[in-house]
């Protein structure tokens, strides 16, 4: 836990000190920030609240390296109210009562705010994120928190209700190419006081490989320059694209994550698949991953893929896709890389079917079409009073009551009487469901 008192130190000592160049390098206000500018440039809403000191409670969410620790910092070196700072990952209940007791006392005695920052705040559990949830009602504390998974999924829906959300996007290669800039010529707290020499071509190759994250981008300088300087003897330190490459530990697999080759590779993984070949799947798998991919786009991918192009041929497809999400969360690299490549197997082998994403566009067009048409009379809501008196719900026929279950009634709009959507084929267990279906409508038609 750290209260924040005063501005960023002097950092002169810090370098001595073996302080990372990724935190020396942290700007003390908005003008030394970078990206985001969405939220940060001027005139726009972050930057008019940290500003003028019109703080209210807000989560950070963004990609590990986007700014949102900086963020944090600089609100420190400008709000005057109390700034305390800890990480979800050491801090437990005990510290977050101690911390709302002052705070009470502080805003009562003192009439001064305490603002509370948490790192990683979705590695709190429900229970320690309910303890902050009176303090954030009554005004005690302002909370920010910062985290890189979703907050809708991680943060307590009353907590989250109370704060509003903030979106970062990962850094632009332009955004890491000026930090690396900075680092370079700040003789302060960066290695300016060292004569570096560094070309477009490297730290072009720096920016792509920390891959918007620049706390990677800032230790993969560190490293190439502790590199050179250990057996520079006179004369200017140069790194080069071989330099940043040592020392980023991978082969020249790395390939342009927003380019064309990006959009060729995932094509030809997302074909291979569905092409039913598995020894092709569980290439372009590996060469993405060992190519510097983030696992979850691919994996994210997957998770589509198992109900765009398997189905219900298939359901459990897209139960092993989230199983192998969690697995690489829960392991992580490299192991966990078994699982996406055991899910790129599967989905090659297994049955495959488009009929729930051709039902997706025929319901998507004409919804487009009609627009918002009216739900039946007989299937409406009709609990009481008025909606009764109109017909609500007269006439429903209540399924269980009939044979299989199976009523005849119709459940869509008027004009789209008729309609059909889902059209299942005759692969896997989508041939029992054409089964089930013609039977439906054969009872149907019974009973009319």
């Amino acid at each position: 836990m750290t209260l924040f008192d005063e501005p960023v130190p002097d950092m002169t000592k810090q370098i001595r000190s073996g302080i990372p160049l990724a935190d020396r390098m942290r700007p003390a206000d908005l003008d030394g920030f970078a990206g985001q500018k969405h939220l940060v440039g001027g005139g726009r809403v972050l930057h008019q609240l940290i500003e003028g000191d019109r703080l209210h409670s807000m989560i950070f969410w963004g990609p590990p390296g986007s700014g949102k620790t900086t963020l944090a910092r600089i609100i420190a070196n400008r709000t005057k109210s109390r700034f305390i700072s800890f990480s979800a990952v050491t801090s437990g209940i005990k510290e977050i009562r101690e911390i709302m007791k002052v705070a009470g006392h502080e805003l009562k005695t003192r009439g001064v705010r305490t603002i509370l920052f948490i790192d990683e705040i979705h590695r709190f559990n429900k229970a320690q994120q309910d303890a902050f949830l009176p303090y954030v009602e009554n005004g005690t504390i302002i909370l920010i928190g910062a985290t890189t998974e979703n907050p809708s999924f991680e943060v307590n829906s009353a907590l989250l209700s109370r704060a509003k959300t903030y979106i970062l996007d990962k850094l632009s290669q332009e955004d890491i190419k000026e930090l690396i800039k900075r680092a370079v010529k700040d003789k302060k707290n960066g290695l300016g006081k060292y004569d570096i020499k560094i070309d477009e071509k490297t730290m072009d190759f720096i920016a792509m490989a920390s891959d918007g994250d620049s706390r990677m981008a800032y230790n993969i300088l560190q490293l190439a320059f502790d590199l050179k300087a250990s057996g520079a003897k006179n004369g200017p330190i140069v790194i080069n694209r071989d330099d940043a490459l040592n020392v980023t530990q991978r082969k020249a697999l790395l390939f342009d994550k927003h380019g064309e080759e990006h959009f060729n590779i995932i094509s030809a993984l997302h074909k291979s698949m569905r092409g039913s070949d598995p020894d092709a799947a569980a290439y372009w798998t590996v060469r993405m991953l060992e190519g510097g991919e983030d696992p979850m786009y691919i994996l994210r991918r997957m998770i589509r893929f198992a109900s765009e192009d398997v189905g219900l041929a298939d359901p459990e497809a897209l139960k092993l896709a989230i199983a192998a999400r969690q697995s690489f969360e829960f392991i992580g690299p490299p192991e966990g890389y078994l699982a996406i490549i055991q899910l790129a197997v599967y989905l090659s082998l297994a049955p495959k079917s488009n009929s729930l994403y051709m039902a997706y566009k025929k319901v998507m067009a004409d919804i487009k079409s009609f627009l918002s048409l009216p739900v039946p009379h007989h299937i409406r809501n009709a609990p009481t009073g008025l909606m009764k008196e109109a017909g609500y719900g007269k006439g429903y026929k209540y399924d269980h009551d009939f044979k299989d279950a199976v009523a005849y009634q119709s459940y869509l709009p008027q004009k789209l009487l008729g309609k059909k959507y889902y059209m299942p084929n005759q692969r896997g267990f989508e041939k029992d469901l054409a089964a089930r279906l013609k039977r439906i409508e054969e009872i149907r038609k019974k009973d009319r």
